[in-house]
């Protein structure tokens, strides 16, 4: 009998093993069918951001002590006792641990959490465990944890200058009416702290932005239970909160107090007290809010306006300022239509641009454009009738009108070679100037329509109408 209780015993443990090992090569066969670009693409992006921000943050870093310099060498003109303490070996100490090609290697950057950055660093850890696939993960996530780093000293950075700008604030603020040159290095050293925090926040909302192989690659994996496992176990949220087993289900919720219950038992203490309560409440709350104001007063007190972010300077910041150069730029595609006349034929004239983003109200632009005769409605006939070049300004009114303007050079004519283009006199000069209403199309695309008058219509051979109507699209 014992005998027979060994063996059942034994084919259980072999039936368990085995199932198990099934599941295991169950995980690595999913885990193959990763896409074979992801780990050099996760890599590249990584040390695209790591790189940038480590430029990006020296650069400020050394803008924000040379402005803090001159403010104090102004300062003590005025009085030497009001010269906050030297921080060059704090500076120097930042640019040292930004320009370092190690990092420790952490599990939460300093600031706000980045679902992103916990998933991706979760599944390289969870990869790394895989025989022949940790030599592929092992670049990516050193470059992961090098930025992590990165990210860290970036808050602190931020931090600092934030401490730095406030122990100036306390000084000026001493003077009933401060100095028009101390006012303005201040306003510099302001905008230098406000561009910074919004150039690291901008490379934060990069990394939110997966690329079509990230968002494949992570699909796959949290489609595995035991990847699902070491992602409760092991990500940013489980080392600062504990998830419990039985986290979101009915069981967890029992018990807890709802909204309405809550809001229940409030109106009964209330009623409970009479009308005596009632009365208390409401002179608690009125006090409470004469104490926001008191505390608003104070962060206004240094020449901020009404409402105004603490952190935010006393100016309108450039939202552009903070973005790289490729995503300044945008797109414009647009076509006009000219009527036949004795010499000309009707025709089209398509034009592509790229334009500039100055600020937020301001584009600047050049473009190509490509005349198509089209012959008339009892003969159509698509013929080549030229060539153009464009520059062009759009400035921001109100909502979604803008001035636009710009100036043109056409060649109005067939050409077969290049040569005949360099006859300078041959071109057809045009001055721009008018109003464009700008509309939403989609989320990436905008429609635009453009009513301009050409100053130069009366100059041109034969003349044209002056008046210039255009419909197109910018992406």
């Amino acid at each position: 009998m014992k005998n027979i209780h060994f063996y059942l015993l034994l084919i259980l443990c072999l039936i368990a093993t085995h199932s198990k090992a099934q599941d295991a090569d169950s995980v690595v066969q999913n885990v193959q069918k990763l896409p074979g670009k992801y780990y050099s693409k996760v890599d590249k992006k990584i040390s695209s951001v790591d790189e940038q921000l480590t430029k990006k943050s020296i650069k400020y870093l050394a803008r924000f002590q040379k402005q803090e310099k001159k403010l104090q060498k102004k300062l003590q003109k005025l009085n030497s006792e009001n010269v906050i303490a030297d921080a060059n070996e704090k500076y120097n100490e930042f640019s040292q641990k930004l320009k370092s090609k190690t990092a420790r290697i952490t599990k939460i950057a300093g600031g706000e959490y980045n679902p992103y950055l916990d998933s991706l660093g979760t599944s390289l850890s969870f990869l790394k465990q895989f025989n022949g696939i940790g030599d592929k993960v092992k670049e990516p996530l050193a470059s992961l944890n090098k930025l992590q780093d990165k990210l860290q000293q970036s808050e602190k950075i931020k931090a600092f200058i934030a401490e730095r700008k406030n122990q100036l604030k306390d000084i000026l603020s001493k003077y009933t009416k401060l100095p028009n040159g101390l006012k303005k290095e201040y306003d510099k050293l302001s905008k230098t702290a406000h561009y910074y925090s919004a150039q690291v926040n901008e490379y934060k909302e990069m990394l939110k932005d997966p690329k079509k192989v990230e968002q494949k690659a992570l699909s796959l994996l949290n489609k595995l239970p035991a990847f699902q496992k070491f992602m409760k176990e092991n990500g940013q949220l489980a080392l600062l909160f504990r998830v419990p087993d039985n986290y979101g289900s009915a069981q967890n919720l029992a018990g807890l107090q709802t909204r309405s219950s809550v809001q229940s038992l409030i109106q009964e203490r209330i009623a409970s007290g009479g009308a005596a309560a009632q009365a208390q409440i409401q002179q608690n709350l009125a006090a409470a809010h004469a104490e926001l104001n008191k505390l608003k007063d104070k962060i206004n007190e240094f020449g901020g306006s009404g409402g105004a972010d603490p952190e935010m300077p006393n100016f309108k910041p450039n939202s552009q300022k903070a973005k790289s150069f490729l995503k300044r730029l945008e797109y414009t595609a647009d076509v006009q239509f000219s009527k036949t006349n004795n010499l000309l034929p009707s025709a089209a004239n398509v034009g592509v641009g790229l334009g500039y983003k100055l600020n937020d109200k301001s584009v600047v632009g050049i473009g190509i454009s490509y005349k198509m005769g089209m012959g008339s409605i009892q003969h159509i006939s698509i013929t080549h009738q030229g060539i153009g070049f464009r520059s062009y300004a759009d400035y921001k009114i109100k909502g979604s009108f803008f001035i636009s303007g710009g100036y043109e050079m056409n060649y109005n004519a067939a050409f077969k070679t290049i040569e005949q283009l360099k006859d300078y006199e041959a071109w057809q000069r045009s001055a721009l100037i008018g109003l464009s209403k700008k509309y939403k199309i989609s989320k990436k695309v905008k429609g635009e329509m453009k009513l301009l008058y050409d100053l130069l219509a009366n100059q041109h051979i034969p003349v044209t109408l002056p008046i210039v109507f255009r419909v197109g699209y910018k992406f």
